[in-house]
């Protein structure tokens, strides 16, 4: 159909919180590897984090995206959905059920998906961002920093994610709730055109042609494939994003993202925008798998379907 679906946005927003709750441990150590300090590698800062804060370390900040961003997937999802039908509609006036879908369509539904991503999803990223790093060590010589700031240093910047929001604006402005948005936006925009794709297409090549729909373990394979996929091809941006945004809990070192990258490559060569990606890719998966599993089978529930229906 080519009508707008308002239970796209639904079945989004319970695979979005599903997503949080598998991902954010590992999400946790993918922030404190790309914009912390004294990590070796993954499973050094997984011990660290343990060590340091115990298993709640790994879910600092969780309450905040596990409500923001499961309204956050749900749009993305929504938007993707009905775009590409609506694209669909447009291009035969009476698509077929089941009918394949075509490249362009998917394409373009994607890119509008990234860059509505980008509206919302900037200050909740921000946000979790900030709520990750605050613990990490800010040395006083390295940073040069003046006794008040680095006083900051030895409690936490903020006492939870609505004085986080006051902090900023206080501080920022409103403009710096969208700190790292302009990265984000060179994540997102390619980052979904490479998560939707290639789930519709891996999904559709799983399925036997005899079945009208994917099952519920090609959901989760082409699912966490496509996560995998996505974040493991955006990790360069991301750890550009994840380091404007966590710029400014202490001091801010950076003036925009050629600046990031600048100071970054000349610090510490090439690699550090690969710094994160095997955690990347690793989280993508079950994240993803969760995400359209629970995106399927919600849309299934609400449809009365017998069979997942792609987005």
């Amino acid at each position: 159909m080519g009508n707008f679906q308002l239970e796209d946005f639904v079945a989004g927003w319970i695979g979005g919180a599903a997503s949080v709750i598998v991902g954010h441990p590992l999400d946790t150590v993918k922030a404190r590897l790309q914009a912390g300090t004294g990590y070796g590698s993954t499973l050094s800062c997984i011990r660290t984090v343990y060590r340091r804060e115990s298993v709640f370390g790994f879910f600092k900040g969780m309450a905040f995206p596990l409500t923001s961003i499961a309204v956050y997937n749900s749009v993305v999802f929504g938007v993707f959905s009905n775009t590409q039908r609506f694209l669909s509609h447009h291009r035969c006036q009476e698509p077929e059920a089941g009918s394949p879908r075509v490249l362009s369509d998917l394409l373009l539904a994607s890119m509008v998906a990234g860059v509505v991503s980008v509206g919302l999803g900037a200050p909740v990223d921000l946000i979790k961002i900030r709520l990750q790093m605050q613990t990490q060590p800010f040395r006083e010589a390295n940073l040069a920093l003046k006794p008040r700031v680095a006083a900051l240093g030895e409690q936490p910047a903020y006492q939870g994610p609505v004085h986080c929001i006051i902090t900023i604006v206080r501080t920022e402005g409103l403009a710096g709730l969208y700190r790292g948005a302009s990265a984000m936006l060179l994540r997102d925009v390619p980052g979904y055109c490479l998560y939707f794709i290639p789930y519709v297409f891996l999904s559709d090549w799983i399925t036997p042609e005899a079945h009208t729909g994917p099952s519920p373990c090609a959901v989760w394979l082409a699912g966490g494939m496509a996560g995998a996929i996505s974040w493991g091809t955006a990790t360069p941006m991301d750890v550009v994003k994840s380091r404007l945004q966590a710029d400014g809990v202490y001091i801010n070192k950076y003036k925009g993202v050629l600046d990031c990258i600048s100071q970054s490559y000349q610090k510490e060569g090439l690699k550090v925008f690969f710094r994160g990606i095997t955690v990347n890719a690793v989280r993508g998966f079950p994240m993803s798998a969760a995400m359209f599993l629970g995106y399927e089978l919600s849309l299934q529930a609400i449809r009365g379907d017998h069979v997942a229906t792609s987005p």
